[in-house]
């Protein structure tokens, strides 16, 4: 069977994205699991490759089938032509905010069209991305219009930690009137099927966090575990799924680190993204569930104050492309 191809957009020209892509493809290993592409910006990634010193040839290219996938080599499909002097590092424009845009629009094409087999993401400045006229919260929402996908999800994964998102990119406040029982229950639906599909779990045993201190305490700290959360729990149950809950995120996470449960089911961002942040800062991945094309990406933003330093860690970006192309594997088999 053929590597998978993977398409790598380059994310914010001003930040970390070109030089972790170039630290990506410096490493002989990348070309063992997949074929990447780029799409990105020649001049953009010819800085970033003369900033690392790092021993690739950029072919530029037009069709996926153009590409010469091995080592040493950088495949690009150009789709900008910024000059880097007006591109200085960690100061994202609106010209640069669209360019970025721009990546991800082609590669969700080329994937919905099964040019190439997935996709992963470098990372955007959710404001450029407002700036550029884009009214987006991030990532994931401006992919889930673009594939025409309304129930999608949000899944962080470490070795140790994965959790999946019931809410994303919302204020504190607006959490509690997002949450229904049906957006849980879809939630712990497609938790359990990423597990089973794609990270080789059987039966895997899913627990959902509540969303108040102590589980709510019997209703003294608030009514949503009981009126909106359980019955998700219940659901899930009877169609067979292994998951319990609603319980206390405090001692939760903890008890999920250790290996008792393969995922936890999240009411809000930052309730699962801390824990899991804490344990995989550097070497997370983000999946998005859902969407009809697999798409992964670093667990991390645009880095700026490390932007043209040489020193970002191309780390979540190597196991983001791992991810890809073991999942476009997966789905290859399966079908």
């Amino acid at each position: 069977m053929h590597l998978p191809v993977v398409g790598i957009t380059m994310g914010d020209p001003t930040g970390i994205g070109p030089e972790i892509v170039v630290k990506a493809l410096s490493h002989k290993s990348t070309f063992r699991f997949c074929r990447p592409l780029v799409l990105g910006d020649g001049n953009i990634i010819a800085r970033a490759i003369t900033l690392l010193r790092a021993a690739l040839r950029i072919n530029k290219i037009e069709h996926v089938e153009e590409g010469r996938y091995a080592d040493g080599t950088l495949n690009l499909i150009n789709l900008s032509d910024i000059d880097p002097d007006k591109a200085a590092y960690g100061a994202p424009t609106e010209s640069s905010g669209k360019a970025m845009v721009c990546y991800i629009e082609e590669a969700v094409k080329l994937a919905l069209d099964n040019r190439i087999d997935a996709i992963t993401t470098a990372p955007i400045s959710k404001k450029a991305l407002s700036d550029a006229g884009y009214a987006y919260p991030g990532h994931t929402e401006l992919l889930a219009e673009l594939t025409g996908s309304k129930d999608y999800l949000m899944m962080l994964a470490g070795d140790r930690l994965k959790v999946t998102l019931v809410t994303i990119h919302c204020g504190l406040k607006e959490v509690v009137p997002l949450l229904t029982t049906e957006k849980i229950l879809a939630a712990i639906k497609m938790t359990e099927h990423a597990l089973t599909k794609f990270f080789g779990e059987e039966k895997p045993k899913i627990a959902v966090a509540a969303v108040n201190p102590h589980a709510g305490e019997g209703g003294l700290f608030g009514k949503e575990e009981e009126g909106i959360i359980r019955p998700a729990v219940i659901e899930a149950r009877r169609l067979g799924m292994h998951v319990e809950g609603p319980m206390p995120p405090d001692t939760l996470f903890y008890h999920a680190a250790q290996g008792t449960y393969a995922a936890v089911v999240s009411m809000y961002h930052d309730q699962g993204l801390i824990p899991l942040k804490l344990l995989h800062f550097e070497d997370a991945v983000n999946v998005t569930l859902g969407l009809p094309i697999i798409r992964t990406s670093v667990d991390h933003g645009t880095a700026y104050d490390l932007a043209g330093t040489g020193k970002a860690n191309p780390s979540s970006l190597l196991n983001a492309l791992k991810l890809a192309a073991r999942m476009a594997l997966k789905r290859a088999i399966g079908n």
